[in-house]
Order: structure tokens, then C-alpha cells, then sequence
């Protein structure tokens, strides 16, 4: 409580500090009672300001410096009001003006102007919230308005983004794709003060959205509305700091916009893990999966110590009246160097392996992504989508662990190091086309997507171990070496198209009629050779060249009633053969599987009110394995977890039942969703793990078998508490997963239950002062049945407070403070308590603030830098490590706007 009363108080100091006059007054009514939401114009040569009276009736503008103002009052239901006030330039005090009275009578509104945006629209599938309703940092970038101000959302350190629990998974401005998408990129790139609306939208896909059947979980995605003047501008940013401990961050943005011509170009060096790109996961080159326990968790998420170097481009603009084109290039390359030790716990009928390491991996991953779509309109008003994209991916990455494994009375003691490069090209080719009718109901939509996917890998992996066993009761020594170079290769051809035709039935209904056929083909080639040897000659045993061929039919019917806005219900049926089938070269021996799956599909959806809709939806789907799974090859590679493919394998079938219920109250600002899934899945890909007691080598393979299923519940709640300025977001699930592995041959169950619970409070003091607290729980808890029966509930929990606030019109200090626990966990790696303290100064200056000098300290107490700890229990094995991360620097910062605005 005193931290919050030393940041208002702080707050407080910065608004006596502002330059110019403060002006304040009151608007009444004709029995003297103050009048709320009243508004309130101030105009000037200088000036043109704009605020709404509080509940006591009073207003107050700041840094007014215009000697002559105009005030005008209306208020709906209201007479308007006018005043004019000459000031007294060198008085310093505050003027208190007269009390203004407001009388009854008739409010006559523009029809296209709006005093004052609604902060949340709700509409069908679409929020809109328009940010002139919400109170901001004028200088702030998309990411810190979203992380601070808008309801609804959660901003990770990273970067990741959360609406209501779910992640933002594409970002569009003005309806068109920013950087393909890429969410970080938007958010980290565009100021507050240039958007007028953002849309957060529940997209189906583009067929689903073109055909309006929209039968499947949507994603969630935003879409960012810009204002009328910033629609043609140019702007950027500049960015240059360093620090303590060889920190340092350079960064650029340049930005044209021109009514539909849109060109972008950005780039970053730094090594203090500040992404720009995304590439489908928040540390750009597929890190570990964010969550919402992280929430106001103020420690960096990224492993190890990393080097980033970012460039982009992205263009778009309109080929004549009909077509537009948006294109763009993404290159980043992430250097990391990690550090850290793990425990994994195999537990069998009698005995346990135990393996304990400490590693070190150094990495380098370097990517191109090219992005490419053309929207052409014909006259008959056809639609053609052709969506190319190219990604060019190439690791480099050295690993050396020292190794410790036991068994009852078997011990190794050895290293293992492996070093490789890998390059995987990705080639992805989407199209689109659908046929305008004269009914706007009836539809023809067909899609195509083909893609070309290949793994190169070239890899030296060396080992040696001292084995002491004493399992016939005299001790034994021996040692085990092993070296093998490794040339793999895989490539994965894919096609599919579906086609789909919608015809009016009736006057509330549609009939869907489709065909999607799927095609999966991947050639597989390995080869192995021991460099130990003189020839260094292929080993027959380890090689292989293999092809898989995936491929299915599926022909389905739907039917969609919708009566009106409130009710609709889809019920549908499809049928679906498939065929998995490989062959191994220079080998007579086939494997194949025909199947056929018969898969209904449902949804109902009931819409109360505006406020309040109930949905229940059931669909399946094809799982297939993927080529680890299936390759008939014994892979020692690590010669302690050796990995068996079965060519045998079934694709799995996921059935999906889920209800949802959603409440909102707009002019209350509420919000309360409650989600609830059941998710069973037939012939499920599960391990199948074997060893013996008097040895350390697990084998792995895999068998499809019933019984895997998942039940999930979520809710998310959001209201204002107490007033607008006070703000409660909470949120909450409980998952339940019941596993399956088998461990030599018999069949076990790991039952697992994950809690979680996250609580927000923010506050907001106009735009001169916010802060948050966040406290988060999180337990996982797994209990194993065979081969003998034990319990691990291992528990975390966050506390964290974060403010900031202007000492002055220039000045504003900011700091955060996270505190997190861990307990309950197998082994005293994983059982720290990390504090973690950030502070910064920042300096506003030069025309306009348009130039930022920040002065920070990440990490005040040092205790980021060993805190990655990373659980998981699944099966028969425990699993926890713990990995290093960026520890505590100081860092000054100097940030330039750059802006031109059209004549």
C-alpha cells in the first residue's frame, strides 16, 4: 500500500509541475448538483483540448498557455453553453472559474460528428475498442497500450499477446496483412496516437468467412484502424543504447503510409532479447510456449544469453480498382548460448534410471521469410486470393553434456556432445477463388494449398562413458565410446483442395455440399558412418531409405438453419477414407492402412440477448504421425535413449465437444466468458518405453491405443472496480489429461491436473499515472499408476506490483517488482524464489517530446540470470531442468520520433 501511495503522491508532484495554466471549474444543474459526464471544449489559437466532468461535476484542463479561451459545454438532454475567459499570463495559481449552469432542453447532434467514441463496441464476432475512450501516453506504442490500458488484454514480456485467454495469432492494419501477419512486428512498431479503432476479430478461415458457414474454433485476430490524418504520413523511430556487461540495442522504423500505399522498413541489433519478428513464436525461432502464468512475471523468458539481428520489409498497396498487393521480407538471426543442468526420472517395476547432466549449447539460427498476396476483384465480381510464402531456416547448434545415469547397481559417468547444421526450406503456395452469384447467399468457393518442406541435416555425435556395475556382486568396470557421422534427409510433399458449394434452402437456410482431398508424400533418406574406422563405411544397419504416403478423401454435408440474429445451429455429416502406406527401398515389404472415418459435425449457437450468447460445437479431425513416429529404423544416435519408429501407426482420430458462454455488459465495461471442452481421441500416438534393470539404455517406440482424452474448463472476468480508473481482470482453468504410456509392454495411466489462477488489478490516474498488480498460481499435479503408484504436485505462485508516473511534464519514473515461488518439485534445482526488480527514468524533450532519453536497470538484485526452469511429467519420466538467462545490466537509451504529416 505504500508503493501505491509513493507513486500517486509522485503523481500528484508531476501535476503541479506541468507548464502552463491549470484551469478547473464545475457544471451544475438548476438544483445545484454537480453534473457528470458533461463535455467540455476548450478552444484557443493554441489550444484545442477536450475532457468530461467527474461525478462531482468538476473539470480541469492542463498546460494551457493560449492568454484567450473559448469553453463550450453540452451534455444530451442539455442546453448548450458558451464562455469566453481572458487569462492573467503571469499569474502561476490555478484558475477556479465560475460554476456553470446547464438547464433542460433539446441536444441537437451532428450527424458525422462524434464528441465522444464509445471505449467498446460489441458486434457478432467483432470488439472494437476505439482508443479515443481510453487514456494513454500520447508517445506510447501500440505494445504498451495494450499492455496497460485496454481491457481484455495481456501483453508478456516478449511480447506474446492474450485477448480473453487466447493468443493473437495474425495482425492486420486497415484490413490488410502487417508483415504477414506478424503480431510483434505491429505492436512493436506503430504508435498509440496514429490508431483509431482496434478490431479484435473471431476468424473462422476464408473459406468459412467467404462461404458464411462457420462451423470450426476460430482464431483470434486484430485488425488496427488508422485515423482518417494518419493514413497518409510518414513516420518512424530511432533507437540507440548501451550498458553495463557489453549491452546494447540499435533499432529503426521508417513508415510511409498514402491512403492504401503502405511501405515499411525496420531492423534491430541487440543482444538484451528484443525480438522483432515473431516466425510463429515469441523468441522468433520457436522457443518455449508462452502461457498466461507469466503475466506480470517482469523476469526475461528467453533462455541463455542471445544475440538478435532483425531486418524488414513490407509493401502494400492497390493495382488499379480492383486488385491490391501486400508483400514482405523478414530476416533475423538469433545467436544464444545456454547454460543449465536437468534431472529426468524414469520409474520401472522394480528400479528407476536416473539421469542427471550438466550442458552447455551455443546456437545459431539464421531465417529469411518471404510473404506474398494478391486480392484481385474481377468485374462480375469473382474474388482470386494467391498467397505465396518462403521460408529459408538454417541452425547451426554444438551441444556437450556431462552425464551421470543410475540403475540400482549400474552406474555411467561420461560426456555427450553432438554438433550440427541443419537447413530446412519451406516452400507454401495458397490460392483461393470464389464465384459471385446474383443471390449473395448462394456460393462457390474453391482452395488450393500446396507446400514443399525439407530437412537437411548433417550431424557429429560423440560419446564415451565408465560403466560401473556391480550387479553380480563383483564390481566391474568397462568403458563404452561411440562416434557417428549422420547425413539426413527428409522432404514432405503436401497438397490439398477442397471445394465447396452453398445453395439457399428455404428462406432461413443453407446447404453445403464439399469435397477435401489431402495429399502427405515424405522421402526420408539416412545414412551413417563411424569415422573410427579406416573406410569410414556406411552402417546398413542405421540407414535407411524410406517413402510415406498419406492421403484422404473427404466428401461432407451441412446444413445451417438460422431463423434470425439470435439462433443458429449447423448440422452436418462426412464421410472420409484415407490411406497411410510405406515402403522401404531395395525391400519388397509394404506397409499400409485403409480406414474410413465417418465424422458428424455440430454446432448451435442461441444469442439471448446483445449481451449474452450460449455455443455448443462437436467436430474431428485427422491426426497423423509425424516421420520420428514411423521411420523403421532403430536411431541410437544417443546411445542411452534410443528411438524405434513403428511404420505401423494409425493416424489418430480427435473428437472435439466444447461449449462456450459468453456475457457482456457494454456500458458497464463487463466481461465474463466460461469455456469448457472434452477432447477424446481414437487410436492416440502414445510411447512405449522398455529397459532393463541391470542397464541404462531406454528404448522408445510407439503404438496407437484408446482411451486418451482431456477435459478443460476456462473463464475469464473483466469489469471496472469502484470507478473507471480501477480495473479487475481475472482468469482461470483447470485441465485435466488423462495419459497414456506403456512401459515394458503394460499398459499405465499418468493422470494430470493443471490449476491455474490470475488475477489483475489495474490503475489508471488519467494519463499521468497506472500501475498493476498481478498475483498468479499455478499446480501441476501428476499422478502416476504403474509401474508403481506416486504423486507430484508441484506448485508456483507470482506476486508482482509495476508503476510508473510523471515527476514533471518531461520527466516520468517508472519501476516493477516481481516475486515467484516454486515448490514441491523433485530435486532443489527447480526450488528457487527469484526476485526480480526493474527501474527506469525516462526524459521527454526537444519540439514536441519527440525525442526520448531512458535510463534503466534490469534485474536490480541479480537473480534473473539461473531462473529458467522447465517441468514436465508425463508417463513413466520426471523431468526438470533449470537453464540460465540475462542477468543484471544497466542501460541509457536514446529514442527519436521521426515524423512528417502532409501539407
Amino acid at each position: 500500500m505504500s508503493i501505491i501511495l509513493f507513486w500517486v503522491g509522485l503523481a500528484s508532484q508531476g501535476h503541479a509541475q506541468v507548464r502552463g495554466k491549470v484551469i478547473t471549474g464545475t457544471v451544475i444543474d438548476s438544483l445545484q448538483i454537480g453534473l457528470k459526464g458533461v463535455n467540455v471544449f476548450l478552444e484557443s489559437d493554441q489550444d484545442t483540448l477536450y475532457t468530461v466532468t467527474n461525478g462531482q461535476g468538476v473539470y480541469r484542463f492542463r498546460g494551457v498557455v493560449d492568454p484567450e479561451i473559448k469553453l463550450s459545454y453540452s451534455m444530451l438532454g442539455k442546453e448548450r453553453q458558451t464562455a469566453y475567459v481572458s487569462l492573467y499570463e503571469h499569474d502561476p495559481n490555478p484558475l477556479v472559474l465560475s460554476p456553470v449552469m446547464l438547464v433542460s432542453g433539446i441536444s441537437y447532434i451532428d450527424p458525422v460528428q462524434v464528441l465522444r467514441a464509445v471505449p467498446i463496441v460489441h458486434k457478432g464476432d467483432t470488439t472494437l475498442f476505439n482508443l479515443s475512450g481510453f487514456s494513454y501516453e500520447k508517445q506510447a506504442l501500440l505494445e504498451d497500450v495494450l499492455r496497460s490500458s485496454l481491457p481484455g488484454f495481456n501483453v508478456l514480456r516478449d511480447g506474446t499477446t492474450f485477448y480473453n485467454g487466447q493468443v493473437i495469432t495474425s495482425v492486420q492494419v486497415d484490413g490488410r496483412k502487417f508483415f504477414g501477419g506478424d503480431v510483434l512486428t505491429a505492436t512493436r512498431n506503430l504508435p498509440a496516437d496514429y490508431i483509431k479503432q482496434i478490431e479484435v476479430i473471431d476468424h473462422y478461415g476464408e473459406m468459412a468467412e467467404i462461404k458464411g458457414i462457420k462451423n470450426s474454433k476460430p482464431e483470434k485476430i486484430i485488425n488496427i484502424v488508422l485515423h482518417e490524418d494518419r493514413k497518409k504520413i510518414m513516420f518512424g523511430q530511432a533507437t540507440a543504447g548501451g550498458g553495463t556487461n557489453d549491452r546494447y540495442l540499435g533499432s529503426v522504423g521508417l513508415n510511409k503510409f498514402d491512403r492504401g500505399q503502405e511501405v515499411s522498413i525496420i531492423a534491430s541489433t541487440n543482444n538484451t532479447n528484443t525480438s522483432l519478428f515473431t516466425f510463429g513464436s515469441p523468441d522468433g525461432v520457436g522457443g518455449r510456449s508462452a502461457s498466461l502464468s507469466d503475466i506480470g512475471d517482469y523476469a526475461d523468458q528467453a533462455d541463455g544469453l542471445n544475440t538478435i539481428n532483425s531486418f524488414g520489409i513490407n509493401f502494400s498497396d492497390n493495382i488499379g480498382q480492383r486488385s491490391t498487393l501486400t508483400s514482405s521480407y523478414a530476416y533475423s538471426q538469433r545467436k544464444n548460448q545456454t547454460l543449465g543442468n536437468s534431472l529426468l526420472r524414469s520409474t520401472y517395476d522394480t528400479y528407476q534410471i536416473t539421469k542427471t547432466d550438466d550442458f552447455t549449447s551455443v546456437s545459431d539460427d539464421r531465417t529469411h521469410k518471404f510473404d506474398f498476396e494478391l486480392n484481385s476483384r474481377f468485374k462480375n465480381n469473382d474474388l482470386l486470393k494467391i498467397k505465396p510464402s518462403v521460408i529459408l531456416n538454417r541452425s547451426v547448434r554444438d551441444n556437450k553434456r556431462n552425464i551421470l545415469l543410475n540403475n540400482v547397481r549400474v552406474r555411467n559417468d561420461g560426456w555427450y556432445q553432438d554438433s550440427s547444421t541443419i537447413d530446412r526450406p519451406n516452400y507454401q503456395l495458397n490460392a483461393l477463388y470464389s464465384k459471385h452469384f446474383q443471390n449473395p447467399r448462394r456460393k462457390l468457393v474453391g482452395d488450393v494449398q500446396v507446400g514443399y518442406q525439407r530437412n537437411d541435416k548433417i550431424e557429429d555425435v560423440s560419446e564415451q562413458y565408465v560403466i560401473y556395475d556391480t550387479t553380480s556382486g563383483i564390481p566391474m568396470i568397462s568403458r563404452f565410446n561411440q562416434q557417428q557421422l549422420v547425413n539426413q534427409y527428409d522432404a514432405t510433399k503436401s497438397l490439398r483442395g477442397a471445394v465447396s458449394y452453398v445453395e439457399p434452402f428455404f428462406d432461413h437456410s443453407l446447404l453445403e455440399i464439399s469435397y477435401e482431398y489431402d495429399l502427405t508424400n515424405i522421402e526420408m533418406s539416412r545414412r551413417v558412418r563411424l569415422p573410427s574406422e579406416f573406410y569410414t563405411p556406411v552402417v546398413d544397419s542405421l540407414g535407411l531409405n524410406y517413402e510415406y504416403f498419406f492421403s484422404s478423401n473427404r466428401t461432407a454435408l451441412l446444413y445451417q438453419y438460422e431463423p434470425n440474429k439470435r439462433f443458429r445451429a449447423n448440422l452436418g455429416f462426412g464421410v472420409q477414407p484415407l490411406r497411410l502406406s510405406g515402403a522401404v527401398a531395395n525391400d519388397t515389404l509394404q506397409y499400409r492402412y485403409d480406414n474410413i472415418n465417418l465424422i458428424p459435425s455440430a454446432m448451435l449457437r442461441y444469442r439471448f440477448n446483445d449481451e449474452l450468447d450460449w455455443q455448443f460445437t462437436y467436430n474431428g479431425k485427422n491426426s497423423q504421425p509425424n516421420f520420428l513416429q514411423i521411420a523403421p529404423i532403430r536411431d541410437n544416435t544417443n546411445s542411452r535413449l534410443v528411438i524405434v519408429g513403428n511404420p505401423l501407426l494409425r493416424a489418430e482420430f480427435v473428437n472435439r465437444l466444447s461449449t462456450i458462454v459468453r456475457k457482456s455488459i457494454p456500458n458497464k465495461g463487463q466481461y465474463l466468458e466460461l469455456n469448457f471442452a472434452y477432447n477424446f481421441t481414437s487410436n492416440k500416438i502414445v510411447a512405449s518405453k522398455t529397459a532393463n534393470f541391470d542397464e541404462t539404455v531406454q528404448e522408445t517406440s510407439f503404438i496407437n491405443t484408446d482411451g486418451y482424452y482431456e477435459l478443460k474448463g476456462y473463464y475469464t472476468f473483466n469489469s471496472p472496480l469502484f470507478n473507471d480508473q480501477f480495473h479487475l481482470e481475472t482468469t482461470g482453468n483447470l485441465d485435466y489429461f488423462n495419459n497414456i504410456v506403456f512401459v515394458n509392454a503394460e499398459r499405465s495411466l499418468t493422470r494430470q491436473y493443471l490449476f491455474a489462477q490470475n488475477l489483475q488489478l489495474r490503475y489508471n490516474w488519467d494519463e499521468y499515472f497506472e500501475s498493476v498488480f498481478n498475483a498468479n498460481y499455478l499446480l501441476n499435479q501428476a499422478n502416476f499408476e504403474l509401474p508403481q503408484q506416486q504423486r507430484i504436485a508441484a506448485h508456483s505462485a507470482l506476486f508482482s506490483l509495476g508503476g510508473r508516473g510523471y515527476l514533471s511534464d518531461r520527466f516520468m519514473l517508472g519501476a516493477e517488482m516481481s516475486q515467484r515461488w516454486f515448490r514441491g518439485y523433485v530435486q532443489d534445482i527447480t526450488d528457487v524464489s527469484p526476485t526480480i526488480i526493474n527501474t527506469y527514468l525516462e526524459y521527454s524533450f526537444w519540439k514536441n517530446k519527440m525525442a526520448l532519453l531512458r535510463l534503466e536497470c534490469f534485474d536490480l538484485l541479480d537473480q534473473n540470470k539461473n531462473v529458467g526452469v522447465v517441468t514436465e511429467y508425463v508417463g513413466n519420466d520426471i523431468f526438470e531442468s533449470r537453464n540460465n538467462r540475462l542477468g543484471r545490466y544497466f542501460m541509457l537509451t536514446l529514442n527519436m520520433r521521426l515524423q512528417r504529416l502532409p501539407k
